[in-house]
């Protein structure tokens, strides 16, 4: 049996919902089908569909699988169009990033991207959540730090500063800290990472902040930081314009820690389509742009 054979067939089916409106798409016969599909969960071993007289439903089996064929089958596609039409980005492109992250700066470098080739399909879901790429289906996420997953390829596209702040009034009333160590001795206001980061002299330490307020909006740490609520450590664009202002006073300046890397991440071999590796490019080119402008 052909490896392909039975694919396409159970991919159509799904989106047509019934056994001859895929056969209808795909100019087949209903008995063609019935006869893949059957083959198709012989060699899977599990069903794919519940029938019956009325409706044609996914398994739970079937729901997985859905989304592996459904991929399989854009990126034969995808790839027979990109030798037949010159390389020109298509197809679909999931993207996952951090809200404020994306908002701000994502989010307007992809929709140029977009704009520039008609032929895309974007879909980007900010969420502070970590997602997983290759189980929920995504091409690209952008993530900072340092990367653990083996399973992906990580691409590094910018850096991001990180300054830890209190309000003045704050730290008249409560000292200023004059090591990293003192942070113990005060509320500090957490927010998506657990550790914060400090170095001196080429040697690096991390504390776990501890207080009574946490949340993750950057956004919103930034502010219970002016209102004097305690300490933050913050990527420079929440903080720069309230440092400016005086709403905010940085600490602990000389254990400033490395800028911090923001990465491209996607699965294996996903940066070999024309689609992932132009957009890969636009975000070096104009990230570390977008950045320092916001700062």
């Amino acid at each position: 049996m052909h490896r392909w054979e039975g694919i396409d067939e159970f991919v159509a089916i799904a989106a047509a919902g019934s056994f001859k409106a895929g056969a209808e798409a795909l100019g087949l016969s209903t008995t063609h089908m019935s006869r893949a599909i059957a083959a198709l969960e012989a060699r899977v071993q599990a069903p794919l569909f519940h029938r019956t007289t009325r409706t044609v439903r996914l398994t739970d089996t079937g729901r997985v699988f859905l989304d592996h064929c459904s991929r399989i089958v854009a990126e034969r596609d995808e790839a027979i169009a990109m030798i037949s039409e010159g390389g020109e980005p298509q197809g679909d492109i999931r993207i996952t990033c951090s809200t404020a992250m994306g908002e701000r700066f994502i989010a307007p470098i992809v929709r140029r991207y977009a704009s520039s080739h008609a032929k895309l399909r974007i879909s980007i879901d900010l969420t502070n959540r970590l997602v997983d790429l290759v189980g929920e289906g995504y091409d690209l996420a952008i993530r900072t730090g340092q990367l653990a997953e083996s399973r992906l390829i990580g691409t590094r596209i910018a850096s991001r500063r990180l300054h830890t702040c209190a309000a003045p009034a704050y730290l008249d009333r409560q000292g200023r800290p004059g090591k990293p160590g003192d942070l113990s001795r005060h509320e500090c206001l957490v927010g998506t990472s657990p550790l914060w980061r400090f170095q001196r002299g080429g040697r690096a330490e991390s504390i776990r902040p501890k207080g009574r307020w946490r949340c993750n909006s950057g956004g919103a740490v930034a502010e219970a930081a002016i209102a004097g609520m305690g300490v933050c450590q913050l990527p420079e664009f929440y903080l720069l314009p309230h440092i400016a202002s005086g709403a905010l006073e940085e600490v602990l300046d000389d254990f400033r820690p490395d800028d911090e890397p923001i990465w491209a991440v996607y699965p294996q071999r996903r940066h070999l389509l024309p689609k992932i590796s132009g957009l890969l490019d636009l975000l070096r080119a104009e990230l570390p742009a977008a950045l320092a402008r916001q700062a």
